[in-house]
């Protein structure tokens, strides 16, 4: 839970500030509704996400199997723009909140003043030199420093609470104000409603919370298709984190707008990002507020470092088994200085303002959880749970709202998210492309019928294959191909010849496990199997005859019309297109010693 509270917790050092400054005398309304959305919506959402992904693929892994072929693909790209998002803004975020702790502090000199955007992309380049030296995440460390904050929060809360309830003429001033500026309830109640997109910033923390499965604790009866102890756990853990939010939210909203005058919280205002820690200070005394702030900055640098950490965890989770990874993005130090420079860039584009930077926040994290709430709402409609999908769609519904209301008052996430999701989809497909030749096979495995098939072939002399595009697959067809096979390539009569069909599976797949299936056709031998690339399929399955047989296999092709451009296009996007050449170029790269590489005809 603390893992997930680093990123989910830490929120607090800036919530209720920017609540005071979206929902002015209505913050602590607004609050409300966001915190029956969390647990009437969110939570409901993500706790069906723990069943339905059980090992921390998350809801983007839903979707990717609700959805096949490349639009499951571009889809997961699309995400992982605004995934991408989220972690960085978390980064530049958490660390001009830090920020703020640090120059407001009485004890820090007043030259640090004005100094923002440096201290930001100082503390950020920090992140970085860390990961480049190599970071693993500590669950003690995150321990400790939710356990302190919370602690820390507790006190200050208790306390603002204390002196609210003390002075009822705060309260009753409050009041006045409120209904002064909104006289009718149900118009307090439509405004807040309106208000909250700009509050979404206190939903972060739950992808991250599945996120974390594989270390939660099961049951010794839990197996691997039916971890369900995992899954409890997960659960409480998901409620525990919610309601100690929410107590936090409503609590905290409500004592720093009664207790600080708004001018406090705009930019530039002592409260501006750190509402709590200014009635720390004002309450509880300077050294009280010191404590306070170490403890608020460490628990924001630790956001960013977890944002840091599910940056370099999820690339190779998703584009290596698309064939989308480039060789850059395998190594964690190149992708490290990436993000740090892309960070720089965010800090300097906002100024290091936390309240600029919530839209874009507020919209990477209401994508993630509307994209969470369309895959748990198809699921449920799939599995025919009538009053389950009617709910889900219903949170669906209020969640896009949600975001679409907030990508159009504020705009600057969509932005960013469009630059990475540009940037992901170029190099992915750009690596896809660069990396299509590859063998891209895990495994091949010949059945029963198909191992006797090629005992038979190995008995009888030279491994002979034809490769052919099944049609038909009436008897003619297959005398046809035999003889042409025969007559262009001067294959004697005597020789025995194996057919090998391959049929296109999803070609938006990247590495296979080929399962070959043996047949007996009209007389004839028959290798069959299905792959995403019908050339690296062929390629593949000939280099594991050699290896198994210890013989070179000659396969034989006839020549493909058409145009040679449009065959390329087709080889990258639909896996066939013009095989003969390209199956001798996977079989090329694949083994380099032409005296050990299986043969290629085409007639």
């Amino acid at each position: 839970m603390c893992l997930t509270g680093v990123d989910y917790f830490s929120t607090l050092g800036y919530q209720p500030g920017i609540a005071a400054l979206a929902a002015g005398v209505l913050s602590p309304l607004a609050t409300i509704v966001l915190v029956l959305l969390t647990l009437g919506g969110a939570l409901p959402i993500y706790r069906r996400v723990a069943k339905e992904s059980p090992y921390g693929q998350g809801s983007i892994a839903m979707l990717e199997k609700l959805m096949s072929w490349w639009s499951g693909k571009l889809l997961v790209l699309v995400l992982l723009g605004f995934v991408a998002t989220d972690f960085v803004i978390t980064i530049t975020l958490s660390a001009a909140d830090a920020t703020a702790h640090v120059t407001e502090n009485p004890f820090v000199p007043s030259f640090f003043h004005g100094k923002e955007v440096l201290i930001t992309t100082l503390l950020i380049a920090l992140l970085g030199g860390v990961f480049l030296k190599g970071f693993a995440e500590a669950i003690g460390v995150a321990v400790t420093l939710v356990g302190v904050y919370l602690t820390l929060n507790v006190v200050v809360v208790a306390v603002a609470l204390w002196h609210v309830f003390a002075s009822p003429d705060l309260i009753v001033s409050w009041q006045d104000l409120l209904v002064a500026k909104h006289p009718n309830p149900w118009l307090m109640i439509g405004v807040a409603l309106i208000v909250f997109p700009k509050l979404a910033l206190g939903l972060s923390g739950f992808e991250t919370g599945v996120s974390v499965m594989p270390l939660v604790k099961g049951l010794p009866g839990d197996t691997h298709d039916n971890p369900a102890g995992r899954v409890r756990n997960t659960r409480r853990l998901l409620v525990t984190a919610a309601l100690i939010m929410s107590a936090f939210l409503i609590t905290s909203s409500f004592a720093t707008t009664v207790l600080i005058p708004h001018q406090a919280f705009e930019a530039g205002g002592p409260a501006n990002g750190r509402a709590l820690a200014y009635l720390a200070h004002d309450y509880l005394g300077d050294v009280f507020g010191t404590f306070y702030d170490i403890s608020t900055i460490a628990i924001l640098w630790f956001a960013g470092a977890s944002a840091m950490a599910g940056l370099l965890n999820i690339v190779p989770r998703y584009l290596p088994r698309y064939g989308m990874a480039p060789d850059w993005a395998r190594a964690s130090r190149p992708l490290v200085i990436v993000v740090s420079v892309i960070a720089f860039v965010i800090t300097w584009l906002f100024d290091a303002s936390v309240e600029a930077q919530g839209g874009a926040y507020a919209t990477g994290v209401l994508v993630l959880i509307s994209s969470a709430a369309v895959a748990v709402t198809l699921s449920a409609r799939r599995a025919r749970q009538r009053k389950a999908f009617l709910a889900y769609l219903v949170i669906t519904v209020i969640f896009a709202y949600t975001t679409v209301v907030n990508i159009i008052e504020r705009p600057d996430g969509v932005k960013i998210a469009a630059f990475f999701i540009v940037a992901i989809v170029l190099t992915s497909l750009i690596s896809r492309a660069t990396r299509s030749l590859e063998l891209r096979v895990e495994e091949v495995d010949f059945d029963t019928a198909a191992q006797r098939i090629l005992d038979k072939a190995v008995r009888s002399g030279e491994i002979r294959i034809i490769a052919n595009e099944p049609d038909a697959r009436d008897a003619d067809e297959y005398r046809e191909k035999e003889r042409e096979a025969r007559e262009d390539n001067n294959i004697p009569n005597d020789s025995a010849l194996l057919f090998l069909e391959v049929t296109i599976s999803d070609a938006s797949d990247f590495e296979t496990t080929l399962r070959v299936r043996g047949e007996k056709r009209y007389g004839y031998r028959i290798l069959r199997v299905r792959s995403p690339s019908i050339a690296n399929a062929i390629a593949a399955i000939l280099l594991h005859i050699r290896d198994e047989t210890g013989k070179r296999p000659h396969v034989y092709f006839a020549w493909t019309e058409g145009n040679p451009f449009k065959f390329i296009g087709r080889y990258l996007f639909f896996g066939d297109g013009d095989v003969p050449p390209v199956t001798r170029e996977v079989l090329r790269r694949a083994e380099p010693d032409p005296e050990r590489r299986p043969m290629v005809h085409v007639g």
